[in-house]
């Protein structure tokens, strides 16, 4: 774990978005690194083919809850 400066009107840009999201502030970060990461590695993906991806690889079955013109 480690600390992590950010500018205080982003900080509670995350608060905000997080308690809509149910996650707390960190968590809220820690997905916008996360989702940053991965589309600045494959900047040819969307949004949410990134978030399927993710869900794909943890296992989550999120057939017949959305359509899903990839599948």
């Amino acid at each position: 774990m480690g600390i992590l400066k950010i500018d205080d009107d982003l900080h509670e840009e995350v608060r905000k978005a997080g308690s809509v999201m149910c996650r707390s502030i960190n968590a809220q970060a820690e997905f916008w690194m996360r989702i940053g990461m991965i589309a600045e590695a494959n900047p040819g993906l969307t949004f949410n083919e990134i978030v399927r991806q993710q869900f794909r690889s943890a296992g989550v079955r999120i057939d017949g809850l959305a359509h899903d013109q990839d599948a």
